[in-house]
């Protein structure tokens, strides 16, 4: 297993919302020792030149080889975070996005390979059942403005 710590500057990430039946996609996270202890949409960094669009659409064919529709404005997040005892900050750009017509239909996991070689899986969760028994939703603050928002 690889251990991650946050970057010593700040990051600009896009993730995109993706809904179904009310459920948003979310893939897990994990601590240092392997134990899930939250999820959070998929997305990744903005590299340099980039719009958070366009990254918002190559993270998306990167990480599912699926093209998506953004659907929304973004929503911004500051986050500022301490994960095992190492501070980070980023700055989020939070989209709905839309898969084409019966992309994933039936699937209730999806596993993936980020371009590092790490393994992942998402799955659709229900906002309301995060943030309770020690599973957030990543980044800090993101389920209450989607809670506000519906």
């Amino acid at each position: 297993m690889t251990i991650w710590s946050p970057r010593q500057s700040i990051r600009v990430i896009s993730i995109g919302l993706h809904w179904r039946d009310g459920l948003l996609l979310a893939a897990e996270l994990r601590d240092d020792t392997g134990k899930v202890t939250g999820v959070r949409p998929l997305g990744g960094g903005v590299e340099f030149g980039e719009t958070w669009r366009q990254a918002l659409v190559r993270e998306f064919k990167e990480e599912l080889n699926v093209q998506i529709t953004i659907g929304s404005n973004p929503l911004v997040i500051e986050n500022l975070y301490v994960h095992e005892g190492q501070p980070g900050h980023e700055i989020v750009f939070a989209a709905d996005v839309k898969f084409a017509e019966g992309e994933f239909d039936g699937q209730d996991v999806i596993e993936f390979e980020e371009d590092n070689g790490g393994k992942f899986t998402a799955s659709w969760v229900d906002l309301d059942e995060l943030n309770v028994g020690g599973v957030e939703l990543y980044s800090t603050g993101l389920k209450a403005l989607l809670q506000a928002r519906r």
